[in-house]
């Protein structure tokens, strides 16, 4: 029998799971923009649509999120954080350090739907091939526009780096990428140069300045051991054209690791690959539908 003490001291447990209302604003903080579709893929697959999008309409009752309408969608909703949801957002731990950057319209948010949007198709296919397999992959694993310095005072932008856990065999296998969405919007010879940066993180040790003291002392090695323990792996994915035409981009993209000296250093001791996103989608990433920039046979991602 429970008695009156034991009713009011688990009345005011916190609960371990965070509400869907504060997940939500998560994902939007994180993603900076998402269908309501793929909301509710991306946190309560197996409910009705119904239990994400009346918290939704309440979040936007209350000022902390807004959306664009998606033009010849049948009326589907994309939402982002308004600028009191982003500033309310900045204070969750999950995304302590993450630069808010709030849409200010649904004009601005229109501008940013096909990419921002595809990038997250792109991380559902992931979330869905670890629910699948049993692996670890949530909302909170993917962090979008990650910026890293260069030589030079140059920056890469990379369009995602993923934290992925691959589990089986009682173990826990740790992975991360790099992940580049490529919707055709440059040239094929602006994509296949991409990589050229990322050999480029890869090879980047920063100098001491002069004699000068600092507080920070430079540790000595590659630039990215400050957020690595390794260098992640680089996956480009390609959509929005033929197979014909994305076949020839990947193409490229091993050209490149052929020709390019330093590209080609990266390549022997970084898994790289490329894959089609309607391929991840229907196959799922660990599929045979990964083509390694090296040359060979397609393969599962995990084991480029």
């Amino acid at each position: 029998m429970t008695t009156a003490l034991e009713t009011v001291s688990c009345a005011r447990t916190p609960s371990p799971v965070e509400p869907l209302p504060h997940q939500l604003l998560a994902v939007l903080g994180q993603h900076r923009m998402a269908t309501t579709g793929q909301l509710h893929d991306l946190l309560r697959p197996d409910a009705a649509r119904q239990t994400v999008s009346a918290p939704l309409n309440k979040l936007r009752r209350d000022n902390l999120v807004d959306y664009t309408v998606l033009p010849r969608s049948h009326r589907s909703r994309a939402w982002y954080l308004t600028g009191d949801g982003a500033r309310l957002v900045r204070d969750f731990p999950a995304l302590r350090g993450r630069p808010p950057y709030p849409i200010t319209s649904a004009t601005a948010a229109s501008l940013k739907t096909p990419h921002t949007l595809t990038v997250l198709r792109t991380h559902l296919a992931f979330v869905t091939d670890a629910r699948r397999r049993g692996d670890e992959h949530g909302h909170l694993d993917w962090t979008p526009e990650v910026s890293h310095p260069l030589s030079d005072g140059e920056r890469i932008i990379t369009d995602a780096v993923m934290h992925y856990t691959l589990i089986g065999d009682g173990q826990r296998t740790k992975l991360r990428a790099f992940v580049e969405v490529d919707r055709t919007t440059m040239s094929s010879e602006r994509l296949a140069a991409k990589l050229i940066e990322y050999a480029r993180l890869w090879s980047y040790e920063p100098q001491p300045a002069g004699r000068r003291r600092s507080r920070q002392p430079i540790v000595p090695g590659a630039n990215w051991l400050r957020w690595y323990p390794v260098f992640p792996r680089v996956l480009v994915v390609l959509t929005a054209a033929t197979r014909y035409v994305l076949d020839h981009r990947i193409s490229d993209l091993q050209a490149m690791v052929a020709q390019h000296p330093l590209v080609g250093t990266l390549a022997r001791q970084v898994p790289l690959g490329a894959a089609i996103l309607d391929d991840l989608e229907l196959q799922g990433p660990t599929g045979d539908v990964w083509v390694p920039l090296t040359g060979g046979e397609p393969r599962p991602w995990t084991q480029l």
